[in-house]
């Protein structure tokens, strides 16, 4: 018997945010793998048997998954926001080109959801309507100096940046000096966007400046939004501003 595999996006938090894909493939599933947290958003099934592991064990999980799968099991591995974007998918195809051949030989599907940077966008208005980067902060699978020159280059080029994974327990120090970097080439006053637990209990917006993102506070459920130069705040009497921009640009300063 041939074994299934689906690799399925959260979304960022509250039920709602599913898809009717990601439903699904939950549903079928003979047995769900992902991170605690994460299995903890899905609602229990009859039947169907859950393998929690712990944060950084991306590897171990995808390939506990694989095996599972090729013994001919219909398998899920969940994962919060979008499984493609600094998420499980890519474990899984890392993992499935190392291992042996029934592994390749599986139905294996990803199957999308809503990723961070879209949920916090949206709450905001739309920061994101122009040409826009992702980056990961963490400097735990590539160099710090990568990551340096990979904002330089996305803030002279004029892109609107959305900052995955700021902040951990062990990376204490590397946004602020992301901001101090940030600030030689962009102004003070470029619209700094801060979601945590967007989609959540306690979900968090804050709208802030350049020059005043280090003295708010942020961690791993935060994702940062830093405009470009082009990007503006619409003030609105007695609502929330919206951060927005423009979908034309005529050029970006040399």
């Amino acid at each position: 018997m041939s074994g299934k595999l689906a690799v399925v996006g959260l979304g960022p938090g509250d039920a709602r945010y599913l898809t009717r894909e990601a439903l699904a493939a939950l549903d079928e599933a003979d047995a769900l793998y992902g991170y605690g947290p994460y299995l903890d958003r899905v609602a229990p099934r009859s039947g169907q048997v859950r393998h929690p592991t712990g944060n950084r064990e991306e590897g171990a999980r995808a390939r506990a998954a694989l095996a599972h799968a090729a013994r001919g099991a219909k398998v899920a591995i969940v994962s919060g926001g979008d499984p493609g974007v600094f998420a499980m998918a890519a474990s899984v195809c890392e993992e499935m080109a190392a291992g042996p051949p029934e592994w390749r030989a599986l139905d294996m599907r990803i199957v999308p959801g809503v990723t961070a940077m879209l949920a916090v966008a949206s709450r905001a208005g739309a920061p994101l309507a122009h040409d826009f980067c992702a980056l990961s902060l963490s400097d735990n699978l590539k160099t710090w100096e990568l990551i340096e020159r990979r904002l330089a280059a996305a803030a002279e080029a004029g892109f609107v940046i959305a900052l995955y994974n700021p902040v951990s327990q062990a990376r204490t120090w590397q946004l602020a000096h992301a901001f101090t970097l940030l600030g030689r080439h962009l102004p003070g006053a470029t619209p700094v966007i801060f979601g945590r637990a967007v989609g959540r209990t306690g979900e968090g917006l804050v709208v802030t400046t350049l020059a005043e993102a280090s003295a708010i506070a942020a961690d791993m459920a935060t994702l940062i939004i830093i405009g470009s130069r082009e990007t503006r705040v619409l003030a609105r009497d007695g609502k929330a501003p919206l951060v927005y921009t423009p979908r034309a640009v005529s050029s970006v300063p040399a």
